[in-house]
């Protein structure tokens, strides 16, 4: 038996109205586990696995995703130091704007990021800042049925250029 929570936060499918502009994120429900990499500025490379879910949700106007690192119950061994989250991004279409705002909460970690996202070509670019006020573009690319690039860049210069900072390779392991 479902909770009440559960039963009403989640859906089982897009809102049919809808539907054609939510497969830009729809595509990615289900499962997937990831490498990560971490680039930090003095040049420490961490490494780690994670796991990723992405759902339908709000009467399917939405998709909710909870991104973990590291995964649980993998055993794998990883360099991550103090990096890990978990947390979890709201993606909403907007039909007025025609893009997506997001919005990234990692409580363990204080993190937080609002940013606008839409397709640019095949890939799908998402720009905003998060709770410190930097830029960030965070990106889907290499995006096939089973796989996806995930980047997280951050720009000291209000977005001239952009810092690698984090890049996770992900694989399906269920559909939605």
């Amino acid at each position: 038996m479902t909770d009440p929570f559960t039963e009403a936060l989640q859906s089982a499918s897009p809102n049919a109205d809808l539907a054609a502009k939510l497969e830009l994120y729809g595509r990615f429900v289900g499962a997937w586990t990831f490498d990560a990499t971490r680039h930090l500025e003095d040049g420490t490379v961490l490494t780690g696995r994670g796991e990723v879910h992405f759902g339908w949700v709000l009467e399917g106007k939405a998709i909710q995703d909870v991104w973990i690192l590291p995964a649980r119950k993998t055993g794998v061994q990883t360099s991550l130091g103090a990096w890990t989250f978990y947390g979890t991004t709201l993606r909403v279409y907007d039909p007025g704007v025609d893009a997506w705002h997001i919005f990234w909460s990692d409580p363990r970690n204080q993190y937080y990021s609002r940013q606008l996202g839409r397709a640019e070509g095949d890939t799908i670019v998402q720009i905003g800042a998060d709770g410190s006020g930097a830029s960030v573009r965070w990106s889907f690319s290499r995006i096939t049925e089973n796989s996806f690039r995930w980047l997280g860049e951050r720009s000291p210069d209000g977005g001239a250029t952009w810092r690698l900072e984090v890049e996770f390779l992900a694989r399906r392991t269920t559909q939605g």
